[in-house]
């Protein structure tokens, strides 16, 4: 992938789930010349093949040290993607409703572990692939959370208090639609064959195409003009 500058001194933590919307967060991170690590996370989800796609991509972008943490947060359930509830199909994104698939604080526990990795490395700024415009919902994708999160990390960590470091979390995907996105990813050279978005897919990891995720991914690239690479479900 070509970069157009590089910040030899700026490293920074992009959160990599394997899904479409993280490998292109991925693939601005390291267009802008940062020097990326990459963290995900086994959270005991349902759609867990999406981690074995983050290793996969990691090592296709050249990310050497990516970094996969075991959170069992099937423990505390909650959410379809964590517990005994069935994903729903077919739902109208159009609902104001938060939607069963919102897993309880995950990203505030994925920027808080991201937060305590970032302190280690020396890394002053945190990638996230949240989104305002096509998503479901979900309140810790919204700006005022952001922005929450990142007063809260600069009061929260030694070197911050020391002033040594100064974190910023980058939303680079916060107000782009999701056609938008794809061009975006498209146009960095990002292989959207091996992201997986379904939030229930089969055993061997095949799309379901009727999971809010996957209508979103699916209409995204019909708007995009682009061919759509997923492998859905007969």
């Amino acid at each position: 992938m070509r970069k157009v500058h590089k910040n030899d001194h700026d490293k920074a933590i992009v959160l990599l789930s394997g899904g479409l919307d993280s490998t292109t967060c991925l693939a601005i991170a390291m267009q802008k010349g940062y020097d990326v690590s990459a963290l995900s996370f086994n959270y005991h989800q349902r759609h867990r093949v999406e981690l074995k796609a983050a290793s996969q991509i990691a090592r296709q972008m050249g990310v050497s040290n990516h970094l996969i943490l075991d959170l069992p947060l099937d423990r505390i359930g909650g959410s379809a993607l964590t517990d005994n509830i069935p994903v729903p199909k077919d739902a109208s994104l159009d609902s104001v409703d938060i939607p069963i698939t919102y897993v309880p604080a995950r990203n505030t526990v994925f920027l808080s572990l991201a937060l305590a990795w970032a302190e280690v490395t020396d890394a002053e700024h945190i990638f996230i692939g949240v989104n305002a415009l096509d998503y479901s919902g979900y309140p810790d994708c919204r700006p005022k959370f952001i922005s929450a999160f990142q007063k809260m990390a600069n009061v929260a960590m030694k070197k911050t208090i020391e002033g040594t470091m100064t974190i910023r979390i980058h939303t680079p995907l916060m107000r782009k639609t999701k056609s938008e996105i794809i061009k975006t990813g498209i146009m960095l050279g990002v292989d959207y064959s091996m992201t997986r978005s379904c939030y229930d897919p089969n055993p061997a990891g095949d799309a379901c195409g009727h999971c809010d995720s996957c209508i979103l991914r699916r209409r995204g690239f019909e708007q995009a003009g682009v061919d759509d690479p997923t492998v859905y479900q007969s």
